[in-house]
C-alpha cells in the first residue's frame, strides 16, 4: 500500500528513561503495543503511519550503569487535537521490554513556522509596495502598516530570553502571561508591558521582576491557568490576578474581552482569602483495624492491614489541612511539626532548619526545592503536583496530594 502524501505540521520531541538495558526495536515495539486499540483505528499509530499522517518513530539511545536513556522524534500531519491525543498516548507507555520506563514529550515544534515566516516577510514587502503605489487614503494605509509592525514587536528579556513587550523594562508595572501568543494578542490592544513565563518550569527572571515592579498575572480561564497561578505564587510577588473567561485562552480573546478582564483584576489578598474559603473540611485519616480471624490466620491478616508507610495517617492529616491554602508544613522524623509557613517562603526557610524529614506543601515540587531538600537530608516531599525534576536523590520520595487523598 502506497502511503498518501501529507504535509508535516508538527515535530514531536520527547525523551525516555528505562530501568534496564533495551534496544531501539524494544522502544518502538512498546510504543506500538501499548497504544494499540486505545482510540480505535482512526488514531492507531500503525494505521496512521501506513497513510503517512504520522512519520517514522526515530529513536536515539544509550545505556549507562544498567539504565537506558534516549530521545524520541515523530512527525505528524494531524490537527492539534489529534496530535495531542497521540502525544498523551505515547506518554502513557510505562514498560519497555521487561523493564519499567518513563516517557515524556518535551516539545512540539510547528514545522510550518519557517514557511509562515517567509510568507509574512513577503506579505510585508507586498504591502509596502502596495502602500507606496496607492494614491488614495495614503495616510490611513501608512497607519495600518505601522500598526501591523507593532503587533510583531516582541523582544527577548533576561538570561531565560523570555518573550516580552517592548515597554516591559521601562514600565513600573508588568503583566505576566503564559506564552508568546498572549503577548502578541495584547500588543493588538496597545498593551506593551508584558512578559511570558513560556513553559512549565517557572523562570527565576520572573521572581526577580516581581520584586521590582507591580505585577498582574493574566492567565487562561482553565485548569492550566490555575496551576500556573499556584506556581507563580510560589516563586513571585503577585499584586493582582486577571483571568480570561472560563474555558478561554488569553491568546484568543478579543480586545474588548482583554480590556474587560484587566479592568476586573482582583487583588492577590482577595484571591488567597477565596482559596482558604473554599478549603474543604479535612477528612478523617484512614484507620487500620485488626480484622477478626481464626488464630492460625491472625498473623497474616495483621500483616496485611499494617500500612506500607507507618506515618501515612499523619501525612494525610496535614495534606487535608493544607489543600488550597498555599501553605507548607515541615515535619521531623517523629512527625512533629517543626514549622508552618507560606509556600513562597519555603525554599528560603528550609535552608535554615535542621532535623527536617518530611515537607508537605500546597505547591509544586521543582528542581530547586529538591536540591535544597537533598542538602538538608529531607526524605519525603509531598505537594499538589510535580514539575520537571531531572536530578532526584536516590533516597528521596515524591508524593502528590491526589496519591494520598484523591479529590472526589
Amino acid at each position: 500500500m502506497v502511503a498518501s502524501q501529507f504535509t508535516t505540521k508538527y515535530v514531536i520531541k520527547g525523551k525516555f528513561e528505562v530501568d534496564g538495558v533495551v534496544e531501539k526495536p524494544d522502544v518502538i515495539g512498546a510504543i506500538f503495543g501499548q497504544t494499540e486499540g486505545l482510540f480505535g483505528s482512526e488514531l492507531d499509530l500503525r494505521e496512521l503511519q501506513k497513510t503517512g499522517r504520522v512519520g517514522r518513530i526515530e529513536i536515539d539511545l544509550e545505556s549507562k550503569k544498567d539504565r537506558t536513556y534516549g530521545t524520541i522524534t515523530i512527525t505528524s500531519s494531524l490537527d492539534r487535537v489529534s496530535t495531542s491525543i497521540i502525544v498523551a498516548a505515547i506518554e502513557s507507555v510505562d514498560r519497555i521490554g521487561p523493564c519499567a520506563a518513563k516517557l515524556s514529550i518535551e516539545k512540539i515544534d510547528d514545522a510550518r513556522e519557517e514557511k509562515r515566516k517567509v510568507i509574512i516577510d513577503r506579505a510585508k514587502q507586498i504591502l509596502q509596495k502596495w502602500t507606496i503605489e496607492s494614491i488614495p487614503s495614503i495616510d490611513e494605509v501608512i497607519k495600518e502598516v505601522s500598526d501591523t509592525m507593532k503587533i510583531q514587536d516582541v523582544v527577548s528579556y533576561g538570561p531565560d530570553e523570555l518573550p516580552a513587550g517592548p515597554e516591559m523594562i521601562s514600565s513600573p508595572s508588568i503583566i505576566i502571561v503564559e506564552g508568546r501568543a498572549d503577548i502578541i494578542n495584547l500588543l493588538r490592544c496597545g498593551i506593551k508591558n508584558t512578559v511570558a513565563v513560556e513553559g512549565a518550569k517557572m523562570p527565576e527572571t520572573i521572581g526577580k521582576l516581581s520584586r521590582e515592579k507591580e505585577v498582574t498575572a493574566f492567565l487562561d480561564g482553565d485548569r492550566g491557568g490555575d496551576l500556573i497561578l499556584k506556581e507563580l505564587l510560589q516563586v513571585a510577588n503577585i499584586d493582582y490576578v486577571a483571568r480570561a473567561p472560563q474555558g478561554k485562552e488569553v491568546e484568543e480573546l478579543t480586545p474588548k474581552e482583554i480590556l474587560k478582564a484587566l479592568k476586573e483584576k482582583i487583588p492577590i489578598d482577595q484571591i488567597k482569602e477565596s482559596m482558604k474559603h473554599h478549603h474543604r473540611e479535612p477528612r478523617e485519616p484512614r484507620e487500620f483495624r485488626e480484622i477478626p480471624a481464626p488464630k492460625e490466620r491472625k498473623e497474616s491478616i495483621e500483616l496485611k492491614e499494617i500500612p506500607k508507610v507507618p506515618v501515612q495517617s499523619q501525612i494525610l492529616e496535614v495534606v487535608n489541612e493544607l489543600r488550597n491554602t498555599l501553605e507548607a508544613v515541615i515535619l521531623s522524623s517523629s512527625m512533629a511539626t517543626i514549622l508552618r509557613l507560606p509556600v513562597n517562603e519555603l525554599a528560603e526557610k528550609l535552608q535554615q532548619i535542621e532535623g527536617a524529614d518530611t515537607v508537605v506543601f500546597d505547591g509544586v515540587i521543582t528542581q530547586r526545592l529538591v536540591d535544597i531538600a537533598g542538602e538538608k537530608g529531607v526524605k519525603t516531599l509531598v505537594a499538589d503536583r510535580i514539575s520537571d525534576v531531572t536530578k532526584r536523590p536516590v533516597n528521596m520520595r515524591f508524593l502528590t496530594f491526589n496519591e494520598i487523598a484523591p479529590e472526589k
